[in-house]
């Protein structure tokens, strides 16, 4: 696994749920990647509004986020839950048999942190 970029952004007071996409799209952009290259997204999602305005911000449909859980559902403080989120996203994706992963979340302020990822390795299994 090797971590690509990481972007921040702030978005205008009372519009939290905003601020992961700029985030998202400065840290693609750190990354030298975009949109298109990313197979998965874990967001930290505390309201659903979130997932909405990130996937028409991106194009990236919402029903293809969160695989796997979300913050909705596990809790709201942000840095366990980022972190909790990372991980699950780095399991994605070696599921998946590696590719690029995205993850991001609004926190309070009005701010928004993003992760692009890649894994390269894929989880095998053998039958003895």
């Amino acid at each position: 696994m090797e971590i690509l970029g990481f972007g921040m952004a702030r978005v205008e007071a009372g519009f939290m749920p905003m601020a992961p996409s700029p985030a998202a799209f400065n840290a693609l952009k750190s990354a030298g990647l975009s949109i298109s290259d990313v197979v998965a997204i874990k967001t930290h999602n505390p309201f659903a509004v979130n997932d909405i305005a990130l996937a028409r911000d991106t194009g990236f449909a919402w029903e293809r986020m969160n695989n796997y859980g979300s913050s909705i559902i596990w809790g709201h403080p942000q840095a366990p839950t980022g972190l909790r989120a990372i991980i699950e996203l780095i399991e994605e994706l070696v599921l998946r048999g590696g590719g690029v992963g995205l993850f991001t979340g609004c926190a309070a302020g009005d701010t928004g942190y993003a992760t692009v990822l890649r894994v390269t390795d894929s989880k095998t299994t053998s039958k003895a």
